[in-house]
């Protein structure tokens, strides 16, 4: 095997390559070309991300372990090597954080007069503020929950902030826990004449502890927080009602097992030694924290503290398209094929086109794939007056898409109401694809308009999130959607199609196919290439094609945002192949495929990564863009993000991610692509 293209010293693995990714993100909030309110959020997107990723990576290897499952990856590694380098990972990662918030972050807001103060640094009117806040707001909504041989440990719940207490007994020590409610903001704001202070909510609390235990005495406490498992599991053959099922096992998300616990450093060791027994965890499950544990606070919070706009980027307006100035735009969209891209141009034309599908007397049906919608979701909106205006409407809502299950099952039943067909997903598959299908009669017969992305249908995400749409009347593609919307709704997974090309069944067959072409070219001499943007590679089978290619002379760029597990530049095997990954202003979210073919240029668009999951286990859907001149935009978009070195980074034989430093003239494409968008003069 050691020359085989499948060999593991060639792959990355896919948790470490994970977080590789999350220390990109957490290097940013270093980065002093981003404001300070900036760089305080990638901050605090890296703690959310870590959360995410031990309740999900983190508790899936440990359940596992636990099952004596000891497969290694593709990268060679068993479940408990892989935890055993995670955990090494995450405490230095956890560690540095802890020393950038200290060390970096707060000493930038403190020249900025934004401070964030220890009770112990309070003036004379402050600590008044403070205590009378204490007793009027967050004395009446504490409940402490003692522990002793009579009561039993109480149920903490996951993610939420609490403080252990010590209690001094008559024979031994009583723990108590007390929880920070998550109702209060985190940040008490206080009297500051000169600029802004604050005080932490649990930090207010300790300092008034002898108010909740009044007559006893506290000989250790200190904030914590658990994560646990989060991954739901249920056999959806065995479920007769899979959304009951899965309303259960959200309930059960709450009390899963404990997988971390995150405690102040300054905790007395006592403390944790309480705790580390009551949860049943290992040492290296334990994470001190030499600051505030849990840092949403500074992206939920301080960064809409009003004023200070000189600390955050510079806003802009995304642009509004010209058709959009057209009182018909199912005409415009029948006249040519439309691009939208996220979020330089608005999300509204998307939004209008359904409001105006469902108020058009000769619109007859809508069908539409949802997977994560915003909380005030017009979408969701239009799609409902479509309904109660008598138009078929059918709508597949993902009822599996993580941590949007409670929100699109309320979403499904709003839908219902209003009328609408509602399909929460498929049998062991989730429905990841992003199409909307419009059936309109017209006067030369029946005619469907679609909207295809990259990206969900969700207004607030589009805001931040790159994505390309296209507006398009095709006929073949709207055989194609009929086809796949039927396939759908009778649980069959779509096979047949001239254009739109559907995972599971079509997808890594076509992928392959491409790959395989421009191979066999570059044996012949001909010019071969290709260049993908993805989130995500970590499908093997995948990635031996490109190594194939590689090895015959296919030069391959990639822009991969997250993981890849692909090793680029190992002599022999990946010369040919360049790896980069952009983190800036805005979450790279779209997927881009284009192929030489021999300088007849192929590109699609469409939902998936190369990712197992998508290829195998997901309702996906890739496009081909056909229009000329939208092809070229887009060709010159991919050009200006492999240009840029301002926010890329660049993977090396061994996996490890280097930031380009810019030699002569600073290329940041994000920000070149919100100048292209908009005259100078409104942006600068």
């Amino acid at each position: 095997m050691k020359n085989s293209l499948y060999s593991p010293e060639y792959y990355n693995s896919r948790e470490l390559s994970w977080l590789e990714f999350n220390h990109r993100v957490l290097m940013e909030s270093l980065n002093e070309s981003h404001p300070i309110f900036e760089r305080m959020k990638f901050l605090s997107i890296t703690a959310t991300n870590l959360d995410e990723f031990f309740m999900i990576r983190v508790a899936s290897m440990r359940d596992q372990l636990h099952a004596d499952y000891n497969k290694p990856d593709d990268a060679g590694l068993k479940p408990a090597d892989q935890l055993e380098r995670i955990s090494a990972r995450a405490h230095k990662m956890m560690k540095r954080m802890c020393d950038i918030y200290r060390e970096s972050i707060l000493p930038e807001l403190e020249k900025n007069s934004i401070h964030i103060l220890e009770t112990d640094k309070l003036n004379e009117e402050q600590r008044a503020y403070a205590s009378k806040y204490f007793i009027k707001e967050v004395y009446p909504v504490l409940t402490p929950m003692a522990a002793d041989s009579a009561k039993p440990f109480p149920l903490i719940l996951s993610k939420s902030l609490n403080i252990g207490v010590l209690l001094e007994g008559k024979d031994a020590l009583q723990f108590a826990s007390v929880q920070v409610p998550s109702m209060l903001p985190r940040l008490v704001r206080l009297p500051d004449k000169t600029g802004c202070s604050f005080v932490l909510l649990e930090e207010l609390i300790i300092a008034n502890l002898d108010k909740l235990f009044r007559g006893q005495k506290a000989v250790a406490c200190g904030p914590y927080r658990i994560t646990r498992n989060a991954d739901l599991t249920f056999e959806e053959e065995e479920a007769a009602d899979l959304l009951e099922e899965i309303k259960k096992s959200l309930q059960r998300r709450k009390w899963g097992s404990v997988i971390r616990l995150e405690i102040s450093s300054k905790v007395p060791k006592k403390l944790v030694k309480t705790l580390k027994k009551s949860l049943e965890l290992n040492e290296d499950e334990i994470y001190p924290i030499d600051g505030p544990i849990n840092l949403d606070f500074l992206m939920k919070q301080l960064y809409s503290v009003e004023g200070n706009d000189e600390l955050r980027y510079r806003p802009y307006t995304p642009r509004y398209p010209e058709f959009m100035m057209a009182e018909d735009i199912f005409a415009e969209i029948a006249k040519k094929d439309i691009l939208l891209h996220h979020p330089y141009d608005s999300f509204y034309p998307v939004q209008r086109l359904l409001e105006d599908a469902a108020a058009d007397p000769d619109v007859l049906a809508i069908k539409q794939t949802l997977y994560r919608v915003s909380g005030d979701s017009p979408i969701v909106k239009a799609l409902s007056s479509a309904a109660k205006s008598g138009k078929q409407v059918t709508v597949l809502l993902e009822v599996k898409a993580r941590f949007d299950e409670e929100n699109n099952i309320q979403w499904g039943s709003r839908l219902e109401k209003a009328g609408c067909h509602v399909i929460y997903g498929l049998p062991k598959l989730k429905t990841h694809s992003k199409i909307t299908l419009i059936v309109r009669r017209e006067s030369g017969g029946i005619r469907r308009y679609l909207h295809l992305g990259t990206g969900n249908y969700n207004d607030v995400t589009a805001r931040v999130y790159t994505d390309f749409g296209l507006l398009t009347a095709d006929e073949t593609m709207g055989n194609d959607a009929t086809e796949f919307f039927n396939c759908l709704t009778s649980f069959n997974t779509p096979s047949h199609t001239e254009k739109l090309i559907a995972a599971p069944v079509m997808l890594r067959g076509e992928f392959g196919r491409l790959i395989s072409r421009e191979t066999e070219n570059a044996k012949k001499g001909l010019p071969a290439w290709i260049f993908i943007k993805m989130n995500s590679l970590l499908d093997r089978e995948m990635t031996a094609a490109l190594y194939k290619a590689s090895q015959a002379g296919v030069k391959i760029r990639l822009l991969i945002r997250g993981i890849c597990s692909l090793k680029p530049q190992i002599p022999g095997v990946s010369d040919n192949i360049e790896v980069h990954s952009i983190v800036g202003r805005f979450l790279e979210h779209s997927r881009v495929f284009v192929f030489c073919n021999n300088n007849n240029t192929e590109l699609f668009l469409g939902s998936a990564d190369m990712m197992p999951r998508n290829l195998n286990r997901r309702v996906e859907l890739i496009f081909p863009v056909e229009d000329r001149d939208i092809a070229d935009h887009i060709m010159n978009t991919m050009e200006l993000y492999w240009s840029d070195n301002c926010q890329t980074s660049v993977q090396n034989s061994e996996g490890k991610y280097k930031k380009i430093k810019p030699q002569s003239e600073h290329v940041n494409a994000q920000e070149e692509l919100i100048r292209l968008a908009f005259a100078e003069k409104d942006y600068n």
